[in-house]
C-alpha cells in the first residue's frame, strides 16, 4: 500500500484544503474496497506540532505523525496558505527541508492554490512550470523568478510534481490525481458523489486581470496606463514606443520582463477583462461588446476571447450575465 501525506503546516493554512483532499482519497480508498480491491492509499495527515489552530482557535486539526516519524512517503499534499506567504515559509523550515529530501527520495508531490510558495521554497520548482492562484501570481513571480508560472492554467504535471489554480479549484486536481492513481472510473465516481466539473484546464475563466504593476520600470508602468486608457483606440505599439523614446525591440523586451506579457498581450488581456464586465453585466450584444472594446474583426475578437478566458464570448455570457439567465 502507499502511503499518502496531507501536510498541515504551521500557521496561514487554509482547512478546507486540508480536509477536502483527506475527505476524496478516502472516498476513492472505499470505491476501491468496495469493488473487491486493496486501497491504495494509507493516509495520514502530518506536520511538525501535534495540532494546528484554525480561524483564531474555532477550528483544530490534530496531526496523527510528526514529519520525523514519516522515513518515506508516495504522495505529498500541500494545503493553500493564507496569503501571508514569507511568514509562511519563514515559520515552515523543518517541514521545507523534509519536502525537499522526500522529493529527491522520489516522492511525488502536489501542492494546492498558494500552497505553491511553500513547494517552491524547498527549489525543488526552480526550472520547472506551476500554477497558483491567479490573484497571487504578480507576488510569486517576484519572489519565485526561476520558475515558470503558468498562471492561466488550472493545473500542471511535470516530474513528479503537480500544482493547481487558486480556492475550490484544488477539487479537480485531487479528481485529477485519483483518476492518475486509481483509475478513471473511481475519479468519474468521486467527481459525481461530491459533484465536481471534471477536466477543467484552465482558471482563466475566473481571474480577474490586475495590471502586473509590481515592477520598478517607470517608462513601462507608462505604457500599462496608456494602453488601459486607449484600448478602445487602434493603437500601433511601434507608435508607442516611439512616443516613449524606447526603440521597439528594446521597448518589448523591457515591458515582457517587467510585466510577464508583450505589449500587445497585454493589451488584449485589457480589452478582454472589459469585455467580460461587459458581458457579464449588460444588455448589449457580443457584435457591440466587440466594437466597445476595440475590435472590429469578430473572428479576432472571439479567438482572443476564448484564447484567453477558455470559453467563447457567446457562452461566457449565456454564463455569467444573471438578467440572460432570468
Amino acid at each position: 500500500m502507499k502511503h499518502l501525506s496531507v501536510l498541515v503546516p504551521q500557521g496561514q493554512n487554509n482547512l478546507s484544503s486540508i480536509v477536502g483532499p483527506y475527505k476524496i482519497f478516502s472516498r476513492a480508498n472505499a470505491i476501491f474496497e468496495q469493488a473487491g480491491k486493496d486501497k491504495v492509499f494509507q493516509i495520514e495527515l502530518v506536520g511538525t506540532g501535534e495540532k494546528v489552530d484554525f480561524y483564531n482557535g474555532l477550528f483544530t486539526v490534530n496531526t496523527q505523525k510528526h514529519i520525523s516519524q514519516v522515513k518515506k512517503t508516495d504522495l505529498i499534499i500541500i494545503p493553500s496558505l493564507n496569503h501571508n506567504y514569507e511568514d509562511a515559509i519563514r515559520g515552515n523550515e523543518p517541514l521545507i527541508y523534509w519536502l525537499n529530501e522526500q522529493y529527491k527520495s522520489g516522492t511525488e508531490i502536489a501542492s494546492i492554490c498558494t500552497g505553491a510558495f511553500l513547494l517552491a521554497s524547498t527549489g525543488v520548482l526552480d526550472g520547472k512550470s506551476c500554477s497558483t492562484h491567479w490573484a497571487a501570481a504578480e507576488n510569486f513571480k517576484k519572489m519565485f523568478p526561476r520558475i515558470d508560472l503558468q498562471q492561466d492554467q488550472l493545473i500542471t504535471d511535470e516530474n513528479g510534481i503537480y500544482t493547481n489554480g487558486g480556492a475550490y479549484s484544488f477539487l479537480n486536481l485531487m479528481i485529477y490525481l485519483v483518476e492518475k492513481f486509481y483509475d478513471r472510473e473511481t475519479a468519474i465516481l468521486c467527481a459525481k458523489i461530491f459533484q465536481i466539473d471534471m477536466d477543467r484546464n484552465l482558471q482563466s475563466e475566473f481571474s480577474i486581470f490586475n495590471g502586473h504593476k509590481k515592477h520598478d520600470d517607470e517608462v513601462v508602468q507608462e505604457a500599462q496606463s496608456f494602453l488601459e486608457d486607449n484600448f478602445q483606440d487602434k493603437i500601433s505599439i511601434q507608435s508607442l514606443s516611439r512616443k516613449l523614446n524606447v526603440g521597439r525591440r528594446n521597448f518589448d523586451r523591457r515591458f515582457k520582463k517587467a510585466t510577464d506579457f508583450t505589449p500587445l498581450e497585454y493589451l488584449q488581456r485589457v480589452k478582454v477583462e472589459m469585455a467580460k464586465k461587459y458581458l457579464e453585466s449588460t444588455r448589449k450584444n457580443v457584435n457591440e461588446v466587440m466594437y466597445d472594446v476595440g475590435y472590429s474583426d469578430s473572428k479576432a475578437f472571439r479567438d482572443v476571447f476564448s484564447r484567453i478566458t477558455g470559453l467563447s464570448p457567446v457562452d461566457y455570457k449565456a454564463k455569467y450575465n444573471k438578467e440572460l439567465s432570468i
